[in-house]
């Protein structure tokens, strides 16, 4: 499964994941009927309400990148768990940077 991931408090995109944006953006080309919901994610470190603002600009900045690709705008979802959905639970650098994430879940529209 492939994703994106940030580094600690920012939501830009790192260069080394431009190939899984292309990647992303030329299924969802080649694929007219699928659109995809791009869901940001943090580590546990940051308050809830800190968190869920700062998944939503990681997947607010996927989207963008998405769009610039040529994917239309309208086939795009946005959405923040912030720190609810973990994909690795330890309270160290190895998790951290494992939960610093965008995800991307595809659906047939």
């Amino acid at each position: 499964k492939e994703v994106v991931h940030f580094d600690f408090d920012k939501s830009v995109i790192r260069p080394q994941f431009r190939e899984v944006m292309r990647k992303q953006a030329d299924f969802l080309m080649a694929n007219e009927s699928v659109g995809v919901t791009v869901e940001g994610n943090c580590d546990e470190r940051g308050s809830t309400e800190y968190n869920l603002a700062l998944g939503g600009r990681r997947a607010n900045a996927v989207s963008s990148g998405l769009q610039a690709l040529g994917v239309s705008k309208e086939r795009i979802h946005t959405v923040s768990n912030g720190e609810e959905k973990p994909r690795m639970n330890c309270h160290e650098e190895k998790c951290w940077k494992e939960n610093r994430r965008v995800d991307f879940v595809h659906k047939v529209n």
